[in-house]
């Protein structure tokens, strides 16, 4: 889902309904303009629902839109708030998309330089064994020694862009390094935090929350832990101050929560706010490091290739020596 699109929408439908437009006839106007195609036409069938009469909690439990956001439609409409609810579900949209805008060039980046460097490294593997077996025609075959240096650095470059698509199209995978790698790690703390306070402030009661948080990260390493914690909450022996940190969530994260005390959504809300920081400043940092670290390994792949080259010539040219002596 184009999240920055999705968070422009709920702004622009919250200032409507204050407007006095009714609900059916934003949804129409805004979702004609979007270029999502499956969030559009999951928005065309809202809309269309509720021109039936529909009421909005069954029609939006109808869509295939996030779970996060129709459970706080729901309580938009319980609340009798629902233009405040979409600008805080826009507001959070909008920083899920700042992040991960710069968490896609992290994993895009890399993918690129391989895939560069594989087509460079096969050009000069193709170059130099089509030269080491001209050259080498006269005295007998390329050992295979020689050919297996040659095309060992585009045969890494393969492996390794092999396994970074399916890191980024398998979906489990996806799953355990974004608990893994540390600037995701720290992402999805930022939006598991955003998502917790949001829920609690719109009177959501914490054992209710936490559920709806398990039920996000079902299957992953946060799901177990936030499960734990839902669990010692509805037997009333789980408050904050209670939680043990654990993978995923570190030390920093719980601290910052058990300091809330009997405000839980601030904690969650300073916690979010923290580690959005961390994980910018980590991207950052991981952005301005891959060009050079790049061009160095590019490097000492190029001259990997070039080695075996050298090896030959010279040792054609000290059979040279020999033969003229």
């Amino acid at each position: 889902m184009n999240h920055d699109e999705f968070a422009f929408f709920n702004h622009q439908l919250a200032g409507m309904l204050r407007e006095g437009i009714p609900l059916e006839g934003g949804l129409k106007q805004l979702s004609a303009g979007m270029r999502d195609r499956k969030l559009k036409a999951e928005l065309e069938q809202l809309g269309a629902d509720l021109a039936r009469g529909t009421p909005l909690p069954e029609a939006i439990e109808r869509r295939a839109l996030p779970e996060l956001y129709r459970r706080m439609i729901q309580i938009g409409v319980r609340s009798n708030d629902l233009p405040g609810m979409l600008t805080l579900l826009a507001d959070h949209y909008q920083r899920v998309n700042s992040l991960w805008t710069r968490l896609k060039g992290l994993m895009v980046y890399p993918v690129l330089v391989i895939a560069v460097s594989l087509g460079l490294t096969m050009l000069l593997s193709g170059l130099i064994g089509r030269f080491l077996s001209n050259f080498m025609d006269q005295v007998g075959p390329v050992p295979a020694a020689l050919l297996l240096s040659v095309w060992f650095p585009p045969i890494l470059f393969a492996v390794a862009l092999a396994l970074a698509g399916a890191a980024l199209g398998v979906p489990a995978w996806r799953a355990r390094l974004r608990w893994r790698l540390p600037a995701f790690r720290e992402a999805s703390l930022a939006q598991l935090a955003s998502a917790l306070a949001m829920m609690l402030r719109n009177g959501l009661p914490l054992a209710e929350a936490l559920a709806l948080a398990e039920a996000l990260e079902s299957g992953g390493p946060a799901g177990k832990v936030l499960g734990e914690w839902r669990a010692a909450v509805e037997a009333g022996r789980g408050k904050p101050v209670q939680w043990q940190a654990q993978r995923p969530f570190p030390a920093l994260f719980v601290w910052l929560v058990q300091r809330g005390g009997e405000h839980p959504a601030e904690a969650f809300q300073k916690a979010a706010g923290i580690y959005q920081a961390r994980a910018q400043y980590r991207a950052d940092l991981a952005l301005y490091a891959a060009l050079p670290l790049s061009i160095l390994f590019l490097g000492q792949m190029v001259l990997w290739q070039v080695v075996p080259l050298a090896r030959t010539l010279t040792w054609f040219m000290q059979m040279l020596g020999d033969f003229s002596g």
